[in-house]
């Protein structure tokens, strides 16, 4: 099972994270960042990921800090 961590304080809702996922596991949630914004959340209930990295290296803010692949 492969996961990440997004830091909330950290995400100021670019979404470029959601438009690079190849799983489409990220995605706008219901709550609101610093910018007023929704930010990202991450969502894989059926353990899709696979732990390439591409939101964590995209991320301006360096919001996604830990990619796990267990």
């Amino acid at each position: 099972m492969s996961y990440i961590t997004i830091d909330d304080s950290k995400c100021k809702s670019c979404y470029l994270c959601i438009d690079v996922c190849p799983k489409n596991l990220i995605k706008k949630s219901t709550h609101t960042g610093k910018t007023g914004e929704c930010i990202v959340e991450f969502s894989d209930s059926n353990n899709q990921c696979i732990a390439c990295k591409q939101c964590a290296m995209v991320c301006p803010d360096i919001a996604i800090t830990n990619v796990y692949k267990e």
